[in-house]
């Protein structure tokens, strides 16, 4: 009878959750509203090439019949307030934010919430002023990870935490999500053993910027530079401009991060020590499923809270050399056509992606 009666129970749990989840896809189905994502630059392919396309298809199909608005601010914070200021003209209830200004996009969370409009911040927080939802990779976790995996690599080639030091090039001082980053390699770097030589603030996360600062360092520095923790690959990418440019082969070990397709290639090719892979089709797509309940009025459940704002922060990993086709072409991030071209086809060759 215990047996039956616990079988009844759980049959009746399980159409229970069935009709629920029939009827939140029929709501879903029926859903109608317009939902803008904006971008904050083209300085990183990834909006266009992944964050963009991944966050589309979510939507699609999460609500067919909704309105998805696309905009990228080209580092402008000031279009970026026009964009908003647009799209909430158009009608959208839901902006998927990642500001060009971290602290500047306060007022335009605090003006969505005049009209009632939610605001989903999208890879860089807003410190200053609670969003509706946060949606990110662990930026902290990542300037750590990039480090970490740095220093084990120093220290497994014998180079002294006595001799030189490393370079550390940051992203956009306007970027919440850069100061995540940055702290995270202060926290990595602080018991290395390793000195700090210089520390550089990226305007616009720009790599022309990064190389130019790049070459005086390595004029003022020379082989004091054992080094280098870029926090992404286009910073990572100017720096390693700025080596080649100067004569010097082997370049010291970079890191990275966003596991672009130029970064992936300059691992390949052992220009660039590590890069993060950080698929953006899975924050755009959880991006869209909250974007979605908000707009059929519901409270998206938090996994954990950063800035007073209900977050969910996805866990990165560290690629290098070693790991690449495994985590990269095996899991069809990237595929050898897209990688394996021109120069970089010996490395491939090498790491054995075919």
């Amino acid at each position: 009878m215990i047996r039956t009666n616990a079988i009844r129970t759980g049959l009746a749990t399980l159409a229970i959750s069935l009709l629920a989840g029939t009827a939140a896809h029929a709501q879903a189905a029926d859903l109608e509203g317009t939902v803008a994502f904006l971008m904050p630059d083209q300085g990183s392919t990834r909006y266009e090439q992944h964050d963009f396309p991944g966050f589309k298809a979510e939507m699609e199909k999460l609500c067919p019949k909704c309105t998805v608005i696309y905009q990228n601010a080209d580092a402008d914070a000031s279009q970026q307030q026009q964009q908003f200021n647009s799209v909430i003209s158009q009608g959208a209830k839901v902006v998927v934010l990642d500001p060009v200004d971290s602290t500047a996009a306060a007022s335009l969370v605090k003006l969505a919430e005049s009209q009632d409009v939610k605001v989903i911040a999208y890879d860089r927080p807003i410190p200053t002023t609670p969003a509706a939802y946060y949606v990110s990779f662990d930026n902290m976790a990542i300037g750590k990870s990039i480090t970490d995996s740095l220093v084990a690599h120093l220290k497994a080639k014998g180079v002294p935490t006595t001799e030189g030091g490393v370079l550390q090039i940051n992203g956009s001082p306007t970027d919440a999500a850069a100061g995540l980053i940055r702290d995270g390699i202060h926290a990595g770097l602080k018991d290395s053993g390793y000195k700090t030589l210089a520390e550089y603030d990226t305007p616009e996360w720009a790599p022309p910027k990064a190389q130019e600062w790049a070459s005086g360092q390595v004029t003022r520095f020379g082989a004091d530079i054992k080094g280098v923790v870029a926090a992404n690959d286009g910073t990572a990418g100017g720096a390693i401009a700025a080596f080649k440019a100067a004569g010097i082969d082997p370049v010291p070990p970079v890191t990275g991060n966003d596991a672009t397709i130029a970064g992936l290639q300059l691992v390949i090719s052992g220009d660039q020590y590590n890069t993060i892979s950080k698929p953006s089709e899975i924050v755009a797509a959880a991006a869209a499923k909250v974007a979605v309940q908000l707009l059929a009025g519901q409270t998206p459940e938090p996994k954990t809270t950063l800035y007073d704002t209900p977050s969910e922060l996805f866990v990165p990993m560290v690629i290098t050399a070693e790991n690449l086709k495994a985590e990269i072409i095996d899991k069809k991030i990237a595929t050898a056509a897209e990688l394996c071209t021109g120069r970089y086809a010996e490395g491939c060759k090498t790491l054995g992606i075919e």
